[in-house]
């Protein structure tokens, strides 16, 4: 096969002049291609007219043609599909392998494994997602939180709300297999190709619970409400796990249990595996009109029904500091995302079709682990001592500290009515966000919001709504392990994704979990029985 990047047509072509373009620079015609796809699409605003920017891979009759034109035509190479393919190890398995989480990671973890025959069992402390969803609706309209089936935890992880975002900058190959994977459970093909792919909340759940379909098909179990309470750990290596009242005797488990899970986290630390602080950051949630973000990306095309929704990814430093945006959702809603009693935690999400009138993003300022000496349960205690005081400023009940950007920026307290609505579920309360994240961090973010306002035309915009805290942006430890993934301090235990500080987001995790998955894959046969 052929690709071949770098096509430009105009945003209001079919994406099939893409292939033609493809087909003139490489002197060919229809007849000598047996098959064509699309390999990638974003959107160029920056020289004042707007076009698609595309990469096509093409698959000639003839392979020898493919390698002469890959070696003469510029921006021409050869391009062959990733696929998973592993080789079972030898060594012998007396037990069924358990995953622990059915996030991203532990979701493609337990998939993998079950593709190859080992019928893994996944060890779930929230619900399944429909149930989820339920119990999500009842904290937002009583304020009743279930700490182990909310917005961080239950099947799908915490990305099940949040928009299902695909983006990622890790560059490894299994990208695109996950990518296939998805499609081959329901998601659109149009993740395949597009340079800033989603699936939405309302879709991936089904998604989602076709994948645990499939795990079970080959002989896997999933077990929801099965939080982990302890381990045993005998001679350095582990040996079994307890949930409620059942110890379950293993050989090796994969620990995929999310950025949330700080009691998994002291859990591993207080069992002997070396847990250290990895750099994460905080903030704040910004809101303005989506219809605003859209005129200043697209100008006077705003609003064709051919654009995508306005989205923006920015960053600068402050004194040294790290600031950018993260998990900006078009047309999406501020979600509650606490997971722990008189706490209040914000996220993003959008649906599938990002139609709602506001768009959101996270403005965060990065925290680097020396500024706690290192110490990971320091780093967690910062972390839950802001969601608490963010629980207090909002007049408990979980309502959340807001603001307009007029008065953040004026180191005041204000929530002005203006055109822009906040849509935090469990309402919000007027407060001076800047004492909520202290000086340093208000201040990094205070001159991000007006950095960011040279790229985004608004986006300092008095009316536009801050609501706090965003701070599970990630992990702020990471469990250390070795070459071949076993956790330092217990083998057997094998940790992975975001809340192991391997990962961030669906996809970096779900690779996370792929890679983890092969390392046992290649070295165990799966059990017999």
């Amino acid at each position: 096969m052929l690709l071949i990047s770098g096509i430009r047509i105009s945003f209001e072509e079919p994406n099939e002049a893409a292939v033609e373009k493809a087909c003139s620079t490489l002197n060919i015609s229809d007849a000598d291609i047996s098959s064509f796809r699309l390999r990638k699409l974003s959107y160029d605003a920056r020289h004042g007219t707007l076009t698609k920017v595309c990469s096509v891979i093409l698959e000639l009759r003839n392979p020898l043609d493919e390698k002469k034109l890959a070696g003469t035509i510029r921006n021409a190479t050869l391009y062959s599909p990733v696929e998973f393919s592993l080789r079972p190890g030898k060594n012998p398995m007396d037990s069924r392998p358990v995953v622990v989480g059915f996030g991203p990671a532990g979701m493609f973890a337990a998939l993998a494994l079950a593709e190859y025959g080992y019928r893994p069992i996944v060890l779930e402390r929230g619900q399944d997602a429909d149930s989820r969803k339920e119990k999500v609706a009842q904290f937002y309209s009583s304020g009743t939180l279930d700490q182990n089936s909310n917005v961080q935890f239950g099947e799908g992880g915490a990305g099940l709300f949040s928009d299902g975002k695909l983006t990622t900058r890790t560059n490894d190959v299994l990208c695109d297999y996950v990518l296939r994977t998805f499609t081959e459970h329901g998601a659109d093909d149009k993740i395949i190709y597009e340079a800033k792919p989603h699936l939405g909340s309302d879709v991936l759940a089904d998604i989602v619970k076709r994948i645990r379909g499939r795990i079970i098909g080959l002989g896997g179990e999933v077990r929801f409400e099965s939080r982990v309470d302890d381990i045993a750990v005998r001679a350095g290596r582990l040996v079994s796990l307890t949930t409620g009242r059942e110890r379950i005797p293993v050989q090796l488990a994969i620990f995929a249990v999310g950025h949330s899970a700080r009691d998994m986290t002291s859990l591993l630390m207080k069992r002997g595996a070396d847990v250290t602080a990895k750099s994460f950051a905080v903030g704040l949630r910004i809101e303005h009109l989506q219809s605003d973000i859209d005129r200043s990306l697209w100008g006077k095309n705003a609003g064709n029904p051919l654009l995508p929704k306005g989205e923006y990814a920015l960053s600068t430093t402050y004194g040294g500091r790290p600031v950018y945006t993260f998990c900006m959702c078009p047309g999406g809603s501020v979600v509650a995302a606490a997971s722990g009693r008189g706490e209040v935690v914000v996220n993003g999400m959008s649906s599938s079709l990002r139609d709602g009138r506001n768009a959101n993003g996270a403005v965060v300022a990065s925290v680097d682990e020396s500024e706690f000496g290192g110490d990971p349960l320091l780093c967690t205690a910062f972390q839950a001592g802001l969601e608490q005081e963010a629980y207090r400023m909002g007049g408990g009940l979980y309502a959340a500290p807001a603001s307009d950007v007029g008065s953040f920026l004026g180191g005041k307290a204000g929530l002005k009515s203006g055109r822009v609505e906040p849509s935090y579920p469990l309402g919000v309360t007027a407060a001076d966000l800047g004492k909520l994240l202290g000086p340093q961090l208000a201040d990094s973010i205070r001159f991000g919001i007006l950095e960011f306002s040279d790229k985004i035309r608004g986006f300092d915009s008095e009316d536009a709504i801050l609501t706090g805290v965003e701070s599970r942006t990630s992990s702020p430890v990471r469990v250390l392990r070795r070459e071949d993934r076993q956790a330092i301090g217990i083998e057997n235990l094998y940790p992975c994704g975001e809340g192991a500080g391997y990962a961030g987001g669906i996809m970096s995790s779900a690779v996370d979990g792929l890679r983890t998955a092969a390392a046992i894959i290649e070295k165990y046969r799966p059990a017999k029985g």
